[in-house]
């Protein structure tokens, strides 16, 4: 994982990284720079310390601990040593390169107008390392599909941060746009049009409007635009069939996929939420599940084994937080069970 990012970073902390285990090299899913403090690696949901040397601690006693210049250098490169052409990115706290691997920064924010215009005196940067894994999504993608219209019907994906749903998406897009269904009667179904609308360029990882991930030959993407703009767009201009959005949450987010509804499209869409309740507590998803606008709420976690996944009704779930019961969707989790109709799957290997 090491060699995706790699040529962004100072050779000083390149070499400490080269030093970690293999093992960790092929887990490595972020890595968290802090001037003057001690350097985080992130491991499959797990957090360590590495030393100068390529050890990694629990504890941060004796960790390797980048300087000012490294920073600064680290901050040149991934700008491409012109911080004013990046400052729609700094505004927005984080800058996404080639390959969709994204670089959240902190540092003192610059205000015009009691609004964010910049981030100034950055010392803090996470490196998330985007990774595309064909076929993850195959598990679930049987328990979306409408097989009376022969596709794949609205779905809700909710989970906390790095749980997956980036890559699960991008999978969908994929399968739905080639037209890998399954293995039952749904293999002869054709591909459907996909429109993506990739805000931070995670999940077609597009250089010049050119995709680098594989996201099927029916896709088109709007890269580097708002969600509910690049929707509208979309629909406009392109005739989707199925829509796919990364972690909504605005109000004009909400309208676009409603009009995307009453254009006859499905929407594949994320939200951060740790479960259905939380989702509830949010006013826009509460109101889009009440509408009946997602069909499908799918909660996505991630185990030291793997993914799991439970696929609940909108119908059952808009009730009450509570009323999770099981329908012809099924709600209980279950591992290892990946036929059409079962309530849940383990993701074994998957991101």
């Amino acid at each position: 994982m090491l060699n995706r990012v790699s040529h962004l970073l100072p050779l000083e902390l390149k070499a400490v990284l080269e030093r970690l285990p293999d093992t960790a090299l092929a887990q490595l899913e972020e890595i968290r720079i802090r001037e003057g403090r001690p350097l985080e690696i992130g491991l499959r949901g797990q957090s360590r310390f590495a030393t100068a040397d390529g050890a990694l601690r629990l504890s941060a006693e004796g960790a390797y601990k980048p300087t000012g210049d490294l920073c600064r250098k680290l901050l040149e490169r991934i700008t491409n040593y012109s911080l004013y052409a990046m400052e729609e990115e700094l505004k927005r706290g984080f800058i996404t390169v080639a390959g969709g691997h994204r670089i959240g920064l902190a540092g003192r924010t610059v205000l015009d107008g009691g609004h964010v215009r910049g981030i100034r005196d950055i010392g803090g940067f996470n490196i998330r390392i985007a990774r595309e894994i064909v076929g993850s999504a195959n598990p679930l993608l049987p328990k979306l599909l409408d097989r009376e219209r022969k596709t794949i019907r609205s779905a809700l994906i909710l989970a906390p941060p790095q749980q997956g749903k980036t890559t699960l998406i991008r999978d969908i897009a994929r399968s739905v746009s080639y037209g890998f269904w399954g293995r039952g009667v749904e293999a002869a179904w054709q591909g459907r049009k996909v429109g993506i609308v990739d805000e931070r360029s995670e999940i077609a990882a597009c250089v010049r409007g050119i995709p680098t991930f594989d996201i099927g030959p029916r896709t088109d993407v709007m890269d580097a635009c708002p969600k509910a703009e690049g929707m509208m767009m979309l629909l406009r201009s392109m005739s989707p069939e199925v829509i796919v959005v990364d972690e909504i949450g605005r109000a004009e987010d909400g309208e676009a996929i409603r009009e995307a509804g009453h254009a006859g499209a499905a929407v594949i869409a994320t939200a951060h939420a740790y479960d259905l309740t939380d989702a509830l507590g949010r006013p826009l998803l509460r109101s889009l599940l009440e509408e009946g606008t997602f069909e499908l709420i799918v909660e996505l976690r991630r185990s030291e084994g793997g993914f799991r996944h439970r696929v609940v009704s909108a119908e059952s779930a808009s009730r009450t937080p509570a009323a999770r019961e099981p329908t012809a969707v099924g709600a209980a989790w279950r591992d290892g069970d990946s036929a059409p109709a079962a309530s849940g799957s383990q993701w074994g290997g998957a991101p």
